[in-house]
């Protein structure tokens, strides 16, 4: 064996293999193969914050293995992603693996002082006595790609490794300094995260934004006019002076307008024809690819970056975790001959686009998410799954549309005067499709008749509407991510889990929108690390830590300096807070009493919500969940036929449907119950969350089903309301 090539995953693999002759031996290394320990800080903040590695028990076996390929070896290519994380595996490998060439860990200690002459000597020492070893990059597994990047080897760079070491130790003194204070002073298995607690704070600020929201009335005017055709005018001034969205308050004001063009001539003033373009959105970055995914097939970000995964591995895409507009040449040579061919020589813009990155938080400089070759087209490949299938073409899609010249509209403007009120009147009609062809999106066309200047307009009636301003939205997975970049929070790695994290400490929870809303326990998480700790969950504050990060990745700064300017005041402020903060602040009493020992019970806050226990703990350990309007659904509970059906959730925070007499009565159901029952086997009605046809109306609504899974007896809501009627 000539050459050993270690790259992440057996999948990755198996592709480069394909290329490669039998002098090459691709093997993985399954991800990380030293982590910090798990049940310990393991960073001496004392010294500098050297990182204690350890190989975890999973990795040792491989380890021996890579150890014994790597010996047989005449060469060893470490072959990780290009990214900060996929540097810091191949560090750890060589690491691991005693390879030479490798860098120890940047020092801020003096030249010529005992600790930095011991440590140059050690590294001396251990290049001479390790094997060497070369580092390959790639954005695409592709022959080409891999070929290219074996001619090219260069040394792991150690400024990215040093970048990705520092968040590591800084999300790990976070997390690891953080969570036992919420423990003690909150519920014990919460947590806190550098960049989740920030994420959780955008959630619980936008619904405070909802709930002090006040709906504001305003009411807008419209005029169906005809010219040999009927078409829609919307008033937009008022003695040619424009009407601001909410100034209608009210119908009194609507309709006096109204009353005010009584009798009027409706007269064309003007008229504005031009053309217009409709440029194709840039190619897939991580972040604008997670939320298209959201967006269209309502998928989590998480799913979307495993399914990206696989399709990287297998060669189909270029790499996924990406802040990058870029388009090398040859992709786009490629994309040329390819639209040239299939849609025409017209559908080329004639030279190339590129894109520049706007992102505030952009920082390698790869290339952008496309297909690794354009003429790949989605109805080639047979061997994806559905869903794989479904991204990959989105991609595609979304790659060759970007080449593709803008889309054309012929589009009208028409104000329209009567008596001293200025209506406009707008319409558009596609005139060439562009790249609209490849990548669908939204418009409307709305064709106007031909308006001349002093047309004289038939009036056919006027309508008001009353309108309401409406909250902000909640956030779903694509805004929430959109916001995070915006912002500079995170990287395009950090995206997925980070959504993933919140959702799992059951700090937010997803409406049947797919909608955020903080937790009850999120809440009171969230309030406590901003009245204490709030530099941590400061947006700026955490969008300043990323660049400092950025520039120990491009060698500006010392990953050391970026850790001790974090660490310092934020451990003195923890150590004050330990002091200050005490956990009966947080407790509420209430005028209940404990059924055990007769003492008064208080209103306290868990992982899952909030919960009655006795002031007396832990003397006294009883506990009472707290019943309340929201989740009491007012049904007798139909096995014990003593309790009420409740709203309860599971340990990951998945609702379902209970008794209030748990434990004595373990009825449960994962669909929400109806207090009606059914007419084959008398057993309660749950929400079905299918929809049924009516049998009487034959319309398509809501359904319900029978709660006896041996039972088949289904039915729509409003046909049970039509039955209790005729009742």
């Amino acid at each position: 064996m000539k050459s050993l090539v270690i790259v992440e995953s057996p999948t990755k693999s198996r592709t480069i293999s394909k290329f490669l002759s039998k002098d090459y031996k691709v093997v993985a290394s399954f991800g990380h193969v030293r982590d910090l320990p798990k049940r310990e800080l393991g960073v001496d903040v004392e010294k500098n914050f050297e990182p204690k590695y350890v190989i975890p028990t999973k990795a040792r076996k491989l380890i021996t293995e890579l150890k014994k390929d790597s010996a047989k070896a005449d060469n060893t290519i470490l072959a990780t992603d290009e990214d900060r994380e996929g540097e810091a595996i191949a560090w750890h490998l060589a690491q691991a693996l005693g390879l030479g060439k490798f860098e120890t860990q940047s020092t801020v200690e003096p030249e010529g002082s005992p600790r930095r002459v011991q440590s140059e000597i050690n590294q001396k020492s251990k290049i001479q006595n390790s094997k060497p070893y070369q580092r390959i990059v790639f954005h695409e597994i592709t022959e080409n790609a891999i070929k290219k990047a074996l001619e090219n080897p260069r040394d792991i760079d150690m400024n990215m490794v040093n970048a990705q070491q520092a968040r590591r130790i800084l999300d790990r003194i976070v997390g690891y300094k953080l969570s036992p204070f919420l423990w003690k002073k909150v519920n014990k298995g919460l947590s806190a995260g550098r960049v989740q607690s920030v994420a959780v704070r955008l959630v619980v600020e936008r619904e405070r934004e909802i709930e002090k929201f006040i709906a504001t009335e305003y009411w807008g005017i419209e005029a169906l006019l005809k010219k040999d055709k009927e078409f829609l005018a919307s008033l937009i001034k008022k003695d040619n002076k424009s009407i601001d969205k909410l100034e209608i308050k009210n119908k009194l004001e609507a309709n006096k307008i109204l009353q005010d063009l009584n009798n009027a001539d409706y007269v064309v003033e003007s008229v504005e024809k031009k053309e217009t373009k409709r440029y194709p959105a840039p190619p897939f970055t991580t972040s604008t690819l997670q939320q298209a995914a959201s967006q269209r097939f309502g998928w989590s970000a998480k799913m979307t970056m495993s399914l990206a995964q696989r399709l990287y591995e297998e060669g189909n895409i270029t790499y996924h975790r990406t802040d990058s507009l870029n388009l090398s040449e040859t992709s786009m040579t490629g994309a040329k001959n390819f639209i040239s061919e299939k849609y025409g020589k017209n559908y080329w813009t004639g030279k190339f686009i590129k894109y520049i990155t706007k992102s505030r938080s952009a920082q390698e400089a790869h290339e952008a998410i496309r297909p690794a070759y354009a003429d790949r087209t989605p109805d080639s490949l047979k061997n994806l799954d559905a869903r794989q299938l479904k991204l990959y073409t989105l991609i595609w899609q979304r790659f060759i549309a970007c080449q593709i010249a803008p889309a054309l509209f012929d589009s009208v403007s028409a104000d329209i005067k009567a008596k001293k009120y200025t209506f406009r009147a707008n319409g558009q009609t596609l005139r060439f499709d562009g790249f609209l062809k490849v990548y669908p999106t939204k418009f409307e066309e709305k064709e106007l008749p031909d308006l001349e200047k002093n047309d004289k307009l038939d009036f056919v009636k006027l309508n008001s509407e009353q309108h309401f301003t409406e909250p902000p939205a909640r956030y779903n997975e694509a805004s929430l991510i959109k916001t995070l970049e915006k912002f500079g929070i995170g990287r395009p790695s950090t995206y997925a889990p980070t959504l993933a994290t919140i959702q799992d400490r059951n700090y937010v929870s997803k409406n049947d929108q797919k909608r955020f809303a903080p937790t009850e326990i999120g809440t009171v998480v969230n309030d406590v690390l901003v009245k204490n700790f709030p530099e941590v969950v400061d947006i700026d504050f955490t969008a300043k830590m990323e660049k400092e990060l950025d520039e120990v990745a491009d060698g500006k700064d010392s990953w050391q300096k970026t850790c001790k300017d974090f660490y310092e005041p934020f451990a003195k402020n923890l150590k004050e807070k330990y002091e200050e903060v005490k956990k009966s602040d947080l407790v509420q009493k209430t005028d209940k009493v404990c059924p055990k020992c007769g003492s008064p019970l208080v209103d306290r806050m868990g992982r899952f919500g909030r919960f009655y226990a006795c002031s007396k703990f832990p003397d006294c350990k009883y506990t009472e969940s707290i019943k309340n309007e929201n989740t009491n659904l007012g049904i007798k509970c139909p096995k014990c036929n003593q309790g009420e059906i409740i709203l309860r959730k599971t340990k990951k925070g998945k609702i379902f449907y209970g008794c209030s007499n748990y434990p004595k009565c373990d009825f449960a159901a994962w669909d929400k119950p109806i207090n009606e029952f059914c007419p084959k086997c008398n057993s309660i009605l749950v929400e079905s969350k299918k929809k049924q046809i009516n049998p009487v109306r034959k319309q398509t609504s809501n359904g319900v089903k029978c709660s006896n899974k041996e039972c088949d007896y289904i039915a729509t809501l409003n046909y049970i309301a039509t039955l209790n009627y005729k009742k």
